[in-house]
């Protein structure tokens, strides 16, 4: 049997997750697959999945065999691409990973611009708060926030998330606007959750350095829009990546506070399986991502708006700010 033939289907059963998904894919029959599987794991003398009549699931070796095998397959295209003097064309599917809120406004137009730019690459682009295994999902790119875990994936730093302090005028007017961090303490702070360590807020002072202040709210969310949504409202004051802001401040509804001080900013980094043997159009995308990135006004330039947010209420003006 024709051994990257083998690997394609063995990298799209790991993908799929089934072998009659995989054959419904490839447009093959499934003992066609289940033969192919055999053949590639007799051969390798290797077990690549567990099976039963239930579930499937892939070995700590068949995780290491896809890994390599995908980025096998990647190359084979290339150097057929190459073969036949279509080496400027970029081609076949990129899968990507993303946040929700982060992936809504900003990785969405990116990733048009970037398929512009190349018109024979296919996306898949899904949108997943929770932690993603790159392999089971068969991801090729992940655009992840923060510090990164020590692991054996491959990364390439892109940027940096700002994030910023706002209010709606509504609640400055009602609450008074705080000069320094501490006086976050006699305001109410409506708290995004997924951040770790979300009761308090860090800033950074030019004369004094970092700066911790414990806060409280009447709303705590996991949901950057529902946060940003209740700081429009009047509800209070809250920390917000300037993408999640930056419409809000452009068209009044908030206003920026603590502009003294800065909130720590949030490192961006594309992600995927392995270091070794990217696929072309994997270094593309995080090339044009990079250059993106790179510009200091990003979070403004770059955004779309999420789902329409109500206007402030008419009695927002009126809160007492009560806690």
């Amino acid at each position: 049997m024709d051994r990257i033939e083998g690997i394609r289907i063995f990298v799209r059963v790991v993908e799929a997750g089934s072998f009659s998904k995989a054959a419904r894919d490839l447009g093959v029959t499934q003992p066609t697959v289940t033969r192919h599987i055999a053949a590639l794991e007799r051969r390798l003398g290797l077990r690549l999945l567990n099976r039963n009549t239930r579930r499937l699931s892939v070995t700590e070796l068949g995780r290491s065999y896809y890994e390599r095998g995908k980025s096998l397959l990647e190359l084979f295209e290339e150097t057929e691409n190459l073969a036949g003097g279509r080496q400027a064309q970029l081609q076949g599917r990129i899968r990507i990973g993303t946040s929700v809120a982060f992936g809504r406004r900003v990785v969405t137009p990116l990733v048009l611009g970037f398929m512009r730019q190349y018109p024979l690459i296919e996306v898949e682009l899904s949108f997943e708060d929770t932690y993603v295994d790159l392999v089971a999902q068969g991801i090729d790119v992940a655009i992840r926030m923060g510090k990164l875990a020590d692991s054996s994936l491959g990364a390439r730093y892109l940027g940096l998330n700002p994030w910023i302090a706002v209010a709606a005028p509504s609640y400055l007017k009602s609450r008074g606007i705080p000069k320094v961090p501490q006086d976050l303490v006699r305001h109410n702070v409506l708290v995004y959750s997924t951040v770790q360590g979300d009761d308090h807020l860090h800033f950074i002072d030019r004369k004094n350095g970092r700066m911790s202040v414990r806060v409280h709210g009447t709303l705590r969310s996991n949901n950057l829009s529902t946060i940003l949504a209740a700081v429009r409202d009047g509800m209070g004051i809250a920390a917000l990546p300037v993408y999640v802001a930056a419409r809000s401040l452009n068209t009044d509804y908030v206003k920026q506070v603590l502009t003294d001080f800065s909130l720590p900013s949030q490192e961006i980094h594309a992600v995927y399986p392995s270091p070794k043997l990217v696929p072309g159009k994997v270094t593309a995308l995080i090339g044009y991502l990079q250059a993106a990135f790179a510009h200091a006004d990003w979070p403004v330039a770059l955004t779309l708006p999420d789902a329409p947010l109500p206007a402030p209420s008419a009695t927002s003006v009126k809160m007492k700010g009560k806690r």
